[in-house]
């Protein structure tokens, strides 16, 4: 898809700052440090749309940006290891579950794992959160471009099988250096626009 428009609109904490209307929106959600910031830099071509840091626990609200007019994409703080107050990363989570159950313009969830690990307990909780809430979710394992090519598949092997996927479960390798995994990504973000 070609962005022509990128645009960030709000940092919201609840439901009265989320952008009005129905649009529809795409969130991507994962560890602190997982990579989404750079994930939506890269998807849209833009440097600087999403705010990266070498520090866990940059994003602490739920930020919309505005693409082509047409579509959001949501970005939602981190869950794991963020070195923040418990009563922080607890009111992070229910930020993040009021999104996630009541928003009728969400149309996917993209959950980032890190490609060069097994998925930790809170990415397995977070899946089967998903799962249970019935929420179409596409897993992207990124940082692809730090592990050698000889061991992409048996690192996709191993996220599949974290998360209980069986050996085909659908995983997109991604890299937001080389832009590796984009089309695809893309790909399935279009049909769910």
């Amino acid at each position: 898809m070609k962005v022509t428009t990128a645009e960030f609109v709000v940092s919201a904490s609840g439901p009265g700052q989320y952008p009005k209307g129905n649009l529809p929106e795409i969130a991507f959600v994962g560890r602190s440090n997982v990579g989404k910031s750079s994930l939506l830099n890269s998807l849209t071509g833009r440097k600087k749309l999403a705010q990266t840091s070498g520090t866990p626990g940059k994003t602490r609200l739920i930020n919309f940006f505005l693409i082509n007019n047409s579509f959001y994409f949501v970005d939602l703080p981190g869950y794991g290891f963020a070195r923040v107050a418990k009563a922080v990363k607890k009111q992070w989570g229910k930020i993040i579950e009021e999104y996630l159950t009541g928003r009728p313009a969400l149309k996917l969830v993209v959950l980032l794992l890190d490609a060069r690990h097994m998925p930790s307990a809170d990415d397995l909780a977070m899946y089967q959160w998903l799962v249970h809430y019935n929420l179409p979710t596409v897993i992207v394992a990124t940082k692809a471009d730090k592990i050698p090519r000889g061991k992409w598949q048996k690192q996709l092997g191993q996220i599949r099988l974290g998360l209980g996927l069986g050996g085909e479960g659908p995983v997109i390798l991604y890299s937001a250096r080389t832009a590796q995994g984009k089309e695809e990504l893309w790909s399935i973000l279009k049909q769910y626009l």
